[in-house]
């Protein structure tokens, strides 16, 4: 879809190389700036899926000769990412204002935390930080426990990634129509409060409260996850009345008085405490054998490799490529399923990257 974009990426923390690995993976060509010397994050590997389907080149900054072949590459692109803290570009010499003197028509990403201009813009943080100052962390989890949420998926990814490559399309759209660039400023805190907005509209029907426990979202017995015989888990999230009514058909529980309310708050803590002494009896085999294929809105918690083997993945949603279980590009197109591009090893395309930029760059940058 993307076929003909090329993106420069300087290589930074997971947000910024995952959209730009959703990109490749919507067919971009894919650059990545890599950092001599090794991997920005200690821990690392040598080589990692978010460079799936990316060219690599390794550059120093900071060295004069590195830095202008950098700006060349710039110069060459659709658009770039970058997520450093607010100012390293510009002291780089790599600022959006210089590169689009360069590169009228660039799309200039930009991936931070706490966004360009904040009163923390300069303060360190991680993705719990960030989607807990948002809001976005206050509905996590049932009353009465720690709000938590899967690492990294509503900041780092939801709020801050997948908002970032939104953004970079967008701008992608208009310089093709007007060749005129744009910057985008994706923070991770202003990501993850926008994503409030579906609860903030259920809110205004009533339906979320400013209790945590009180919504219906976060507080019925039929929006849970519960613990199996043995281990396991299985969530349960059964709104609408004729699913609730399947599920308590499965559950042998339909001539009961107390969970034909289902939308009786006072009785909700108590029918949890049922609930979570029923699943309890069985495993989680048992429970997905028995809803398996119904509507009544439950699911058994999988991990990925269990993800892997289960039937739904007759899609292929869980790949494993090279020894390394990954999932596929998302979305399709066509009903087509794409097989995730290659991951390079750090530098590994210099000569080719430098060849054509030889070819394809002004003789001057300035």
């Amino acid at each position: 879809m993307l076929e003909g974009i090329r993106i420069i990426e300087i290589e930074a923390l997971g947000p910024a190389p995952f959209a730009a690995m959703m990109l490749a993976d919507l067919g971009a060509e894919v650059i990545c700036i890599h950092r001599k010397g090794g991997a920005v994050t200690p821990g690392m590997p040598e080589r990692s899926i978010l460079d799936r389907g990316k060219k690599s080149i390794a550059l120093d900054l900071k060295d004069p000769s590195d830095l202008q072949t950098a700006r060349a590459l710039i110069a060459t692109a659709n658009g770039l990412i970058e997520g450093f803290r607010p100012g390293v570009m510009e002291r780089l010499g790599l600022g959006p204002e210089e590169m689009r003197s360069l590169n009228p028509a660039l799309v200039y990403g930009r991936m931070t935390g706490w966004g360009q201009e904040s009163p923390l813009a300069q303060v360190a943080g991680h993705d719990l930080n960030y989607i807990a100052l948002s809001g976005a962390l206050w509905s996590a989890s049932t009353p009465g426990d720690v709000p938590l949420t899967p690492p990294t998926l509503v900041g780092d990814i939801g709020g801050g990634a997948l908002y970032l490559v939104a953004g970079m399309l967008a701008g992608l759209l208009r310089a093709a129509s007007s060749g005129v660039g744009a910057e985008v400023d994706a923070a991770i805190y202003d990501g993850s409060a926008h994503m409030m907005n579906l609860l903030m509209a259920i809110r205004q029907a009533g339906g979320f409260g400013d209790r945590r426990g009180a919504g219906l979202l976060d507080g019925p017995h039929w929006s849970r996850t519960y613990a199996c015989k043995g281990g396991g888990h299985i969530s349960v999230q059964c709104l609408e009345p004729q699913f609730y009514a399947l599920f308590l058909a499965k559950m042998d529980l339909t001539a009961d008085p107390d969970f034909a309310q289902q939308f009786n708050q006072s009785l909700w803590p108590e029918l949890t405490a049922r609930l979570a002494g029923r699943f309890a009896e069985y495993p989680r085999a048992h429970w997905q054998d028995l809803f398996e294929g119904s509507d009544a809105c439950v699911a058994p918690v999988l991990s990925p490799a269990e993800a892997q083997d289960h039937a739904m993945n007759a899609r292929k949603t869980w790949i494993t490529v090279e020894d390394d279980l990954q999932a596929a590009p998302a979305p399709r197109f066509n009903r087509a399923f794409k097989t995730p591009g290659p991951i390079p090893y750090r530098d590994q395309d210099r000569n080719d990257i430098l060849s054509t930029l030889a070819q394809r760059a002004p003789t001057s940058f300035g």
